[in-house]
């Protein structure tokens, strides 16, 4: 079964048990990494062999419609430095959770165009994909 990307959330938290949604999500990165190969070759061998090695979660970018009081909310999440508490979820109510600090910079603007700004999250611990309940 297919599900459609309406009512995808971004969460985050600092303190608590509850998220707060990002207003204005507009999309979302690739979740999840790729193991790095690690070269097990031999001077013996006559093609090169490589085993699975640790995965590299990539700093995560999300698109967000400009509003100025989640922006200067996310800001100000980006400048105290604090490892957050993350959470993308699905409508089906699976969810990838991870930890990160967060920074946020400007959209560029064109003609007939929205404002957006990007959310950056580098990735401390995760993501890490939760079934749904």
């Amino acid at each position: 079964m297919a599900l459609l990307s309406k009512d995808t959330t971004l969460g985050y938290k600092t303190t608590g048990s509850a998220f707060t949604n990002v207003v204005g999500l507009q999309s979302t990165p690739d979740l999840g990494s790729d193991p790095s190969q690690i070269d097990v070759t031999t001077l013996a061998d006559s093609k090169m062999k490589y085993i699975k090695g640790l995965e590299d979660s990539d700093t995560l970018e999300f698109t967000v419609l400009y509003d100025t009081s989640v922006y200067d909310s996310l800001n100000t999440l980006a400048k105290s430095g604090s490892t957050i508490d993350w959470q993308v979820k699905f409508p089906d109510g699976s969810a990838f959770d991870f930890k990160g600090e967060a920074s946020v910079k400007m959209g560029g603007t064109e003609v007939n165009g929205a404002l957006v700004f990007t959310l950056s999250v580098i990735v401390s611990d995760g993501p890490d994909f939760v079934p749904a309940a």
